[in-house]
């Protein structure tokens, strides 16, 4: 919602959710795009198998809910659960092994 111009508002428990184009198995929910700066949520309900993801931005999340392993081609391995947060790089390879329901919440810039 955006109740005036540049003003962003949304919630955790937000119930506009849409299916994520970019990581399939995965829903978005979009609550900020301005500036050069996209910020919202993602959530995996059922996790299938791991998710594959090469970020075009900066991205910072926290883990909402869940857990989840994620994986670089040539390093260690993040372990993350609820309330830890992480910066990745642009154009970075991961691989995350998601333990569901997982809902994190994202700003791209």
């Amino acid at each position: 919602m955006e109740p005036r111009p540049g003003v962003f508002v949304s919630s955790a428990e937000a119930s506009d959710w849409e299916p994520d184009p970019e990581v399939p198995g995965s829903e978005v929910h979009v609550f900020a795009e301005a500036d050069g700066v996209q910020a919202g949520m993602s959530r995996v309900t059922e996790a299938t198998g791991p998710l594959t993801w090469t970020s075009t931005a900066r991205e910072v999340f926290l883990v909402l809910e869940g857990a989840v392993r994620i994986e670089f081609p040539d390093g260690p391995s993040l372990e993350l659960g609820v309330g830890d947060m992480a910066s990745l790089p642009k154009g970075v390879e991961t691989t995350w092994h998601i333990t569901a329901p997982f809902k994190e919440m994202w700003v791209l810039s």
